[in-house]
């Protein structure tokens, strides 16, 4: 197949985040078999090296700037710039940072890429890139759009705990805009893809009459080696980009409510956050007892390693947690809440994989559990490596993602 892939996201290296993760994995597993093209666009962080790198994963690549609108503006500029934007999203039934990252040009060179007729199929890896897909595109060629998650069903969950950075304009915008806009963009493609089966129920309400596939992430069982041994501390271990809202609530919730529950029992109990870009709040949390801010390690592997057991106390949020799958492939005990299992075939039966938790109190029994118990210890960890080498390598994902490509129809 000849493959269009459209990521307004630059994908390398794919450490940035879960977006370029699961890019990255697809784009690499696809471009094994079939000619890739892919169209991005650069931001300032972006180094030459990682361009060249990129390079050597796909067939082609054609790589615009970000346009200048999509850069803060200071003061009075930026309020007015906000406000306009808004205004603008509300006529254009799309939101601002949809529309903010468009760039003219790149959609200049998909409407003549797709003139040629050499197209197979052409892919969005994530929802902000449906902007550059037309509706009669689907007349022409098979048109996918892997979403990652619903947006609306994103920031409604975070409004419900009280975990929005901005609940006012999150307010607007679902009550005015996200659920036209995802009815709206649907109705455009001709195959759906999501990564568990929560997302597909909140997609469904808006695409009916679109075919969706759920397809999950995949973990690099090379970077995620299983654990040597057991550490048998009392250790914990929270994983993630740490500027992003789901995982700052996540972390002062663990660090303000449950930990000091939990010290009371075992005084001894660490708390290690282990990621990128540590906002004020988080690190603030390192004045805690117990309480440790990472920022940037050469080895999340290696941290996830050193602990017992790795909490992923997340309350909001849609979508597959690649730090989950990460941490049960390195073989570490995992606690976690409903949004951070979801989509994972975890049940609390034999043969356990994980233990669930959502209040404090659960936590705090569920991890007294283990560290009580070695041989449950020991159960959780052999499980949930059995799991992610069935079921969860961008192998097995890669092939589902082929399979959904090459029998789409129009």
């Amino acid at each position: 197949m000849n493959i269009l892939m459209l990521s307004s996201t630059f994908p390398y290296p794919p450490s940035r985040g879960g977006t370029e993760l699961r890019t990255f994995n697809l784009l690499k597993y696809l471009n094994r078999h079939h000619h890739v093209t892919l169209v991005t666009q650069r931001h300032a962080d972006v180094q030459d090296v990682e361009v060249e790198e990129l390079r050597r994963w796909v067939s082609d690549l054609a790589i615009f700037p970000l346009p200048a609108a999509s850069q803060p503006q200071p003061g009075l500029i930026g309020i007015s710039g906000k406000v306009g934007r808004f205004l603008t999203s509300m006529v254009k039934v799309t939101p601002p940072n949809v529309l903010y990252r468009y760039s003219p040009a790149m959609q200049a060179w998909v409407d003549n890429y797709l003139q040629t007729g050499h197209c197979d199929v052409i892919t969005c890896e994530h929802s902000v890139n449906e902007i550059y897909i037309k509706p009669q595109f689907r007349n022409s060629v098979r048109t996918v759009v892997n979403i990652h998650s619903s947006v609306s069903g994103w920031i409604r969950s975070h409004l419900e705990m009280g975990a929005s950075p901005n609940p006012l304009r999150d307010r607007l915008y679902l009550n005015l805009l996200l659920e036209r806009y995802e009815k709206r963009y649907c109705s455009k493609f001709t195959q759906i893809v999501v990564t568990t089966e929560d997302d597909k129920s909140q997609v469904k309400k808006f695409c009916a009459g679109t075919s969706i596939e759920v397809i999950p992430n995949g973990v690099d069982l090379e970077l995620f080696p299983y654990r040597s041994h057991d550490p048998g501390n009392h250790r914990l271990v929270f994983v993630g980009a740490m500027d992003a809202s789901h995982n700052i609530d996540a972390a002062r919730f663990f660090a303000l409510d449950v930990l000091p529950v939990l010290q009371q029992r075992y005084p001894d109990a660490t708390f290690s956050i282990v990621g990128t870009r540590p906002t004020p709040e988080v690190l603030a949390l390192a004045s805690r007892p117990g309480v440790t801010v990472t920022g940037s390690v050469p080895s999340i592997a290696e941290q996830l390693h050193q602990a017992s057991i790795c909490v992923i106390p997340l309350r909001t949020g849609y979508g597959i947690k690649n730090k989950t799958l990460e941490a049960m492939a390195a073989g570490v005990p995992v606690v976690s809440g409903d949004r951070g299992l979801e989509g994972l075939d975890v049940k609390m039966n034999e043969p356990v994989k994980a233990l669930r938790a959502n209040r404090v109190e659960e936590y705090i029994a569920a991890i007294s559990r283990l560290f009580e118990d070695g041989r449950l210890r020991e159960q959780l960890s052999r499980n949930a490596r059995a799991l992610i080498e069935t079921e969860y390598t961008w192998e097995a994902v890669g092939q589902r993602y082929e399979k959904v490509l090459s029998v789409v129809k129009c």
